[in-house]
């Protein structure tokens, strides 16, 4: 007569699972939370004809928006190539009107900046106008669109073809504004679970 011996599972084998289950519980929960949270995160669609304030920043009827994730000289800043100075802000601009070419602009956002703009993603017709000012080197990466500024940076299109001062540092040197926090996706998904589990 054989018996067949199997080792008895080991405590740690046994609590580990144990663990295993107690974080899929947790998470399960939290996701069921967060889900019946969200109504508390609106997100607001507006659309119409563009006026374009700079490289990114517009405003459609009597709502202001800032473009989420990039950031564009400011409109009297100036950037240097060619041993000489050049208005690079003045640039950015004419870069964003070309993108929209007259056309109508939807942007949607939930977030807004201190100023109170929303912080949008703009489309005209089927461009993206965030993603199409870094391509074209009108904007930098801020918070979104890193890869796209590499390659516009290798290129060396629009401002990546001189020297030029990041917009958050020309505007704390020439206006003293403190820098402002990033507004890519991960930080917009850092706010929306702030915003959701504000009041508990």
């Amino acid at each position: 007569m054989s018996h067949s011996w199997s080792p008895r599972p080991r405590a740690g084998t046994l609590w580990r699972k144990m663990l295993d289950y107690g974080l899929t519980v947790i998470i399960l929960g939290l996701l069921i939370l967060l889900a019946a949270r969200l109504d508390r995160v609106e997100t607001r669609k507006t659309q119409g004809a563009a006026v374009v304030d700079d490289g990114d920043s517009i405003t459609l009827g009597t709502e202001r928006i800032r473009m989420r994730g990039i950031d564009a000289p400011e409109y009297t800043q100036t950037c240097h190539k060619n041993d000489a100075d050049y208005p690079c802000g003045t640039l950015a601009r004419q870069s964003l009107v070309r993108l929209i070419a007259g056309r109508p602009v939807t942007c949607s956002g939930w977030q807004r900046d201190r100023y109170g703009r929303l912080l949008g993603d703009c489309m005209a017709g089927g461009t993206d106008l965030n993603r199409a000012q870094v391509e074209a080197g009108w904007a930098v990466a801020y918070g979104d669109f890193e890869n796209v500024e590499a390659i516009a940076r290798a290129t060396k299109v629009g401002i990546w073809a001189g020297t030029f001062d990041r917009p958050q540092d020309w505007r704390a040197s020439h206006r003293g504004e403190l820098v402002e926090r990033k507004h890519g996706t991960l930080a917009s998904i850092g706010d929306a679970v702030r915003e959701i589990f504000r009041f508990w």
